[in-house]
């Protein structure tokens, strides 16, 4: 079985993947409760938005095959 050969132009998309670490590396930045989302406090939503997020960033670097 043959691997793809990797694209080198394609290897910064693999630094997308570091932005959901970073951004949730240190909670005290985001230990809030306003602004709250339909009475939902920021600390929990904004966890759940970045579920989201990286969800899309890994699929966008699968499928630019990197």
């Amino acid at each position: 079985m043959e691997s793809r050969p990797a694209r080198k132009g394609a290897r910064w998309l693999l630094v997308l993947l570091l932005a959901p670490f970073v951004a949730l590396l240190w909670p005290p930045f985001y230990n809030a409760v306003q602004p709250q989302f339909i009475g939902i406090p920021f600390f929990y939503w904004f966890q759940l938005l970045w579920v989201i997020i990286t969800s899309v960033i890994t699929a966008a670097v699968y499928f630019a095959g990197a």
